[in-house]
């Protein structure tokens, strides 16, 4: 028998945990056994993806950084890609904020059932209204202090410190992109090769995600049974989609359009094979071969430009991943009661921006990128439980984002280098072939 695809185990996993969760609180004591056997399985689920979260970011950021050593011969595409790189993650993360701070999703949380979120996560709470003091009493310039780490090693024993981390690592990369490429190729194996692990690792980790899932939601019913959570949980997913929509159909093909003079149309017929596969696999990396293929022959790019853009897209364009970490961080901090200011706001774009160059292109990676978020912002950890079923689902959306923008940055530097040529014919029974 064909065995069920994850994110349908996923998906699985959390509606049992809900009927299970439903069922088991009309159990006199039922609420108390999910808490105190149940839960807990949930809790390692969450400390697993904690645990991944800083040698992914390590692994993954080096690779990225020290692959860009062509930039060297292309200067003039790299500099341009980069830059739009980061202008459209930096739209994206912005764009995520604007919608969850307008719609307000975790304001659909009654103040009853936030009153036992935050009571249940009483030392997060404090741990937030410590940061804040704290903040308040600190100079202007302290988070710019606070960026360089004076001990790597404590900076590592710690999430909240992530961007201490992240500075290091460009700080590491550049070194290592410096130095003879002799010496610095033993160096570069051992990340590749740590990347590769570490990926292995978390393929590991999501063929547990069901069970975790089960656990987190069937834990969510049993403390909070009321139906709040659910409509925030809806609006939270509709504001994602409302976001990645603004990306997909209004900034990208704007870009697109604005500096190729490329029809929508012909854009969009050229790269949906791509899309649809990122959809299905929710992994850019995957999505790779299909996605070059369609902009070298169907988009017209060079294959000199495709070559050099696309697999650093795959490694550091993450738009997509960057808006939804931005609507989960404020949700999460909603769903709590927490009101973050207008300087923690500006920290998960910094965060998210960075955040985003470290993010492995496979599934739910943005998920254990999300930790480093809600650590830095100070936001409680425990409110993954809230997003991580539906998280599948999104995932699949904001990959098709994250591909989309790849090929269409790729598009606006071979314009810019005259490497954009005649795109070929789109037939649609090579269209579903490709899908097949």
């Amino acid at each position: 028998m064909r065995k069920m695809a994850l994110h349908w185990q996923i998906i699985l996993g959390m509606i049992l945990g809900i009927v299970f969760g439903l069922l088991i609180i009309q159990w006199k004591g039922g609420n108390a056994f999910v808490v105190d056997w149940i839960k807990p399985f949930g809790t390692i689920f969450i400390n697993v993806l904690k645990l991944i979260a800083i040698p992914l970011i390590i692994a993954s950021l080096i690779k990225g950084i020290s692959d860009l050593r062509d930039i060297s011969k292309l200067s003039a595409m790299g500099g341009r890609t980069i830059a739009i790189y980061l202008m459209t993650t930096v739209f994206a993360v912005t764009t995520g904020l604007v919608a969850v701070n307008l719609i307000k999703p975790g304001g659909l949380i009654s103040p009853e059932t936030r009153e036992q979120l935050v009571s249940s996560y009483a030392v997060d709470a404090s741990g937030q209204i410590e940061m804040a003091v704290a903040q308040r009493e600190s100079g202007p310039l302290q988070a710019l202090v606070d960026l360089v780490p004076d001990n790597v090693f404590e900076s590592l024993s710690d999430n909240g410190n992530m961007l201490q981390v992240i500075f290091f690592v460009i700080f590491f990369g550049i070194g290592l992109i410096l130095i003879d490429p002799d010496v610095a190729a033993p160096v570069k194996g051992f990340f590749d090769g740590l990347n590769d692990v570490v990926l292995k690792m978390i393929d590991i980790i999501m063929l547990t995600a069901p069970f975790g899932v089960f656990a987190l939601m069937a834990a969510l019913i049993a403390e909070s049974p009321s139906a709040d959570i659910f409509k925030a949980l809806l609006g939270y997913a509709v504001t994602v989609l409302i976001g990645l929509s603004v990306l997909i159909a209004v900034l990208y093909p704007t870009l697109m359009r604005m500096v190729t003079g490329r029809s929508v149309k012909s854009f969009f017929e050229g790269i949906s094979p791509a899309q649809l596969l990122a959809f299905s696999t929710s992994s850019s990396a995957a999505t790779l071969p299909v996605t070059m293929e369609r902009v070298e022959e169907h988009l017209g790019v060079d294959k000199e430009v495709t070559s050099f853009v696309l697999p650093i897209g795959a490694t550091i364009n993450m738009d997509g991943t960057s808006l939804y970490q931005a609507v989960a961080a404020v949700f999460i901090a909603q769903a709590f009661g927490l009101d973050l200011t207008i300087s923690q706001q500006l920290g998960i774009v910094a965060t998210a921006t960075l955040a985003s160059i470290g993010t492995a292109a496979v599934p739910s990676a943005g998920m254990v990128m999300l930790v480093i978020i809600l650590g830095q912002a100070g936001i409680p950890e425990a409110g993954l439980a809230l997003i991580f079923a539906v998280d599948r689902p999104l995932d699949m959306c904001r990959t098709v984002a994250n591909v989309t923008g790849d090929a269409t940055v790729a598009m606006v530097v071979g314009k810019s280098m005259g490497k954009l040529g005649t795109p070929r014919p789109v037939h649609w029974d090579e269209y579903y072939e490709d899908v097949k």
